[in-house]
């Protein structure tokens, strides 16, 4: 969505550390009548329902959302510096990149999930699909009580629907024992394009922990310029080979791929 400290960690043990609507539609049939004074007139004909249209039809590629500036600031000494593009059965819809790096004992990780609905006249349209899915993937932060002093607020001025939310999490390992870490998730909707960023940062050996202030701060900042790639794109089409509008399960919570899907 290898380094080395002090003592031996592999990249894969450091990352492990870093990571933890329906609305119906319906059209109207339309009748058609002769205006003939007939006792055999032919019965009303009625169109087929339409999905309404959406904004988006295709994903933009998820590890090109975020510039280099912004990954300087967010997550220094990424490696890969471009982003590792995060395995999806269907590009079309759900696609995501992640960067993670570490400086001295400071690790950061941020992951770049999009998550694209088609309308559908037996579920909804595109646009609430998408809305329910913000709900959900915030629900996932408040709902788990593995999580701590969660502050979540909406984020105005940010795409036609934006949830931040902070956090801190504590993980067990092997290498380093309990280790705690700062996190934040920023989702934002534009149409019916729904984009999750997770961000998170910890000190490793005894180093401080980021604060809260500065993790929200790059979280949104890259949530932002994320949501203006997105934009951007709109008018594209999906690629060839890529199947447009196959997006079973996702009103059932069907997430994109997650940072802990990655090795």
């Amino acid at each position: 969505m290898d380094r080395t400290v002090s003592r031996p960690l592999s990249r894969l043990a450091l990352r492990t550390l870093g990571l933890a609507t329906l609305s119906a539609l319906l059209v109207a049939g339309c009748t058609s009548d002769s205006g003939e004074d007939t006792t055999d007139d032919e019965p009303p004909a009625s169109s087929s329902p339409t999905p309404e249209p959406v904004r988006f039809a295709a994903l933009p590629e998820p590890c090109a959302t975020l510039g280099e500036d912004t990954i300087d600031e967010a997550v220094p000494e990424a490696d890969p510096a471009g982003g590792e593009t995060l395995s999806s059965n269907d590009t079309a819809t759900s696609a995501a990149c992640l960067w993670s790096g570490l400086d001295a004992y400071q690790f950061r990780s941020l992951t770049v999930a999009l998550r694209r609905f088609e309308s559908d006249t037996a579920i909804g349209s595109g646009d609430d699909r998408a809305g329910e899915y913000v709900r959900q993937m915030a629900e996932e932060v408040t709902g788990d009580d593995a999580n701590g002093e969660v502050d979540s607020a909406e984020l105005g001025d940010t795409g036609d629907q934006a949830v931040t939310l902070g956090y801190s999490t504590t993980m067990e390992t092997e290498e380093q024992g309990e280790q705690e870490y700062r996190q934040h998730r920023v989702i934002v909707r534009t149409g019916n394009v729904v984009i999750t960023l997770d961000y998170a940062g910890a000190g490793f050996e005894g180093d401080d922990m980021p604060g809260a202030d500065t993790i929200r701060e790059n979280a949104e900042a890259a949530a932002r310029a994320a949501l203006e790639a997105v934009d951007a794109s709109e008018g594209e089409q999906p690629e060839e080979g890529q199947e447009e509008g196959a997006d079973e399960g996702a009103d059932e919570g069907e997430e994109p791929p997650s940072q802990d899907a990655r090795d």
